[in-house]
């Protein structure tokens, strides 16, 4: 599979709040309130971005470069958390594009973005339950500093904090 990463759209985003629902319900049992969050985060940057300039931030969907091309895969985004460190933030990927070196490349471009923005840091929140993306997180030189139990999402989950330098 042949991919190419273009800038995130304020036409996205419906399309990326189904696609959470859709995998983390099917895959984690997500209620509802999911796509709600995902959905608040996406209203906040494309707020955001309409406010000032976003040098501190950048959003970026993945697409099908093969065949018709055109089909979105998946998404990663950088935003500020504060002046010294990044938060990597909705990185997904569908299904069929997973273990073809995609998400390496997307985490390849919001690592390079991050560090070309002048952050130190990177930090990034997730479940334990997501193993194959804690396993690329891990290869990336990011660490586990923060893991709790929880109810989220209408699950019971251990929600994980990793960070690492850049």
């Amino acid at each position: 599979m042949t991919a190419t990463l273009r800038p995130f759209t304020k036409a996205d985003t419906d399309w990326l709040v189904a696609l959470h629902a859709t995998i983390y319900g099917a895959e984690e049992g997500f209620d509802e309130t999911f796509p709600v969050l995902v959905r608040q985060i996406l209203d906040r940057f494309v707020q955001d971005a309409e406010a000032r300039p976003p040098p501190r931030q950048a959003g970026w969907v993945a697409e099908d470069a093969t065949g018709d091309g055109g089909q979105r895969l998946g998404s990663i985004f950088c935003v500020e958390e504060s002046p010294d460190v990044a938060k990597l933030r909705l990185f997904v990927l569908e299904p069929r594009a997973r273990g073809t070196g995609l998400a390496q490349a997307m985490m390849d471009t919001c690592l390079a973005f991050a560090r070309g923005a002048g952050f130190y840091r990177m930090r990034l929140w997730t479940h334990e339950s997501h193993l194959a993306a804690c396993r690329l997180y891990l290869r990336n030189g990011f660490r586990c500093v923060e893991s709790q139990k929880a109810r989220s999402f209408g699950q019971d989950v251990v929600t994980q904090i990793w960070e690492r330098d850049l």
